[in-house]
């Protein structure tokens, strides 16, 4: 479907396209105001998302030797969603999973068993056994659920082509959300590098089983410096040719260098980029480069933050303690990080009139508050915009990863739309539905409504 929205410029830019796509989505009644109007809706910006998977795979394609195998698989928890894991297959992205719930939506969206990887901390013997008889890559995440492994490719009647690697923990430090630090001293991931005794076990461990084919290491995300991800990266790719050394052999050929690069919340701006995240691996580990090892990435929150937009309508106005407050449809369901940890996660809110125009006028210091019931529902405390009236719309963007992609239930407040968008050359907008509305009928059924009589 398609609307043709006048008077907002080009569509070249990121936010250009936004805007276009707001008033757009107001005109085709897929958001905005009137009796049985829906007051959220959620947008994905598919040029968008194209652009940040070319810009990721044209920032390594530049840098790594000709020939080296480089698997950029994206992390599927950013957002779970299968036509977007569908999207970025067809851009050359692969799928790094956590949980047979995310395997199953690589495998809905088509992605080859040969370009996803599997990594979680808690792996089941069942979860093992999957990946091994289907070829997925698998990292290990300790010592214990190595001996698993050691038993299941053991027994297997033929050899498993799956290639198995170790995750460690260079243990280099937090960033700046304590929450989302994987490379601390005491982090639960992987084998914990410094540890007494740790390396001299890594390098017998690997010698002890040649299938031990791969290193893995995600060290960075929200918060984390780009030369503290690089110095995790360093020490993966000094392990891997010690353990070479040792062997006497090229045992390791593949390193999983993960993910995390940070996203800039506070403007349009991307920043960094995937150019200065790879010159920094340049600067500080250069032979990561000279084609020696395979590369795999686990990028996630980069890739689609940016090209997400949450747009709820204001339902009502109030003032208390003189604060003017807008009550709208966009809370903890799908800003959970924010509603709880808002110092660490604050966002942007664009407003907007009921007709889906860039709202204009003085600013009042006003909070913008969710649906649910508690205190702490707030997107925004005393955040200076135009007053806000009821029938207005927000817009909450950078929200494509990690916010209404990974809905929370509380009070049983449904999962809202998502549509992609794109624009044409003359600025015609034409949207995609990604995921439908989830139904009262749903939630019912997910909260055991066909078992209503099971405790009497």
């Amino acid at each position: 479907m398609a609307v043709h929205a006048e008077g907002q410029g080009g569509a070249g830019s990121a936010a250009a396209r936004r805007d276009l796509a707001v008033r757009a989505a107001v005109g085709q009644g897929l958001v905005g105001g009137g009796d049985g109007a829906e007051p959220l809706a959620c947008l994905l910006d598919v040029a968008g998302i194209r652009a940040s998977a070319a810009a990721l795979t044209g920032a390594f394609a530049a840098a790594v030797a000709p020939g080296t195998p480089v698997l950029h698989a994206f992390a599927v928890k950013a957002a779970p969603l299968v036509p977007v894991l569908r999207l970025l297959a067809g851009a050359g992205l692969g799928c790094e999973v956590a949980s047979p719930g995310e395997l199953a939506l690589a495998r809905a969206a088509g992605v080859p068993a040969g370009r996803t990887v599997l990594d979680s901390p808690a792996k089941t013997p069942a979860e093992l056994r999957e990946a091994l008889a289907l070829g997925i890559a698998v990292n290990a995440d300790n010592p214990q659920e190595l001996e698993r492994l050691d038993a299941l490719v053991g027994r297997a009647p033929t050899p498993t082509t799956a290639p198995i690697g170790l995750r460690i923990n260079p243990q280099t430090g937090a960033g700046a959300i304590d929450a989302l630090s994987t490379a601390t001293a005491t982090s639960k991931f992987g084998i914990a590098l410094r540890d007494p005794g740790a390396r001299a076990w890594l390098v017998r461990a690997y010698l002890d089983r040649p299938w031990l084919t791969r290193l893995h290491i995600h060290s960075g995300s929200q918060g984390v410096p780009l030369a503290l991800i690089a110095e995790g990266v360093r020490d993966l790719h000094a392990l891997a040719e010690e353990i070479n050394a040792a062997a006497g052999r090229r045992q390791v050929d593949t390193l999983d260098i993960g993910g995390g690069l940070p996203v800039n919340f506070a403007s349009d701006a991307e920043t960094p980029t995937h150019a200065q995240y790879v010159a920094a691996l340049r600067e500080a580990v250069p032979a990561l480069f000279d084609g020696s090892y395979g590369l795999v990435t686990e990028f996630g929150r980069s890739l689609l933050a940016k090209h997400g937009l949450i747009l709820a309508r204001v339902e009502y106005t109030k003032t208390s303690g003189s604060r003017p407050i807008a009550l709208t449809h966009a809370g903890v369901q799908l800003a959970t990080r924010t509603a709880y940890a808002p110092a660490a996660w604050p966002v942007r809110i664009l407003p907007y009139d009921a007709k889906g125009a860039p709202k204009t006028g003085d600013p009042v210091a006003q909070d913008i508050a969710g649906p649910a019931c508690f205190a702490g529902d707030l997107l925004a405390a005393a955040r200076e915009l135009p007053r806000l009236a009821p029938g207005d719309l927000i817009g909450v963007p950078d929200t494509g990863a990690y916010f209404f992609t990974a809905h929370y239930g509380y009070n049983s407040l449904p999962r809202p739309a998502v549509h992609g968008f794109t624009v044409g050359q003359e600025d015609e907008v034409r949207f995609s539905l990604v995921r439908p509305a989830q139904g009262l009928a749903e939630i019912v059924a997910e909260a055991g409504g066909a078992l209503r009589d099971a405790l009497l």
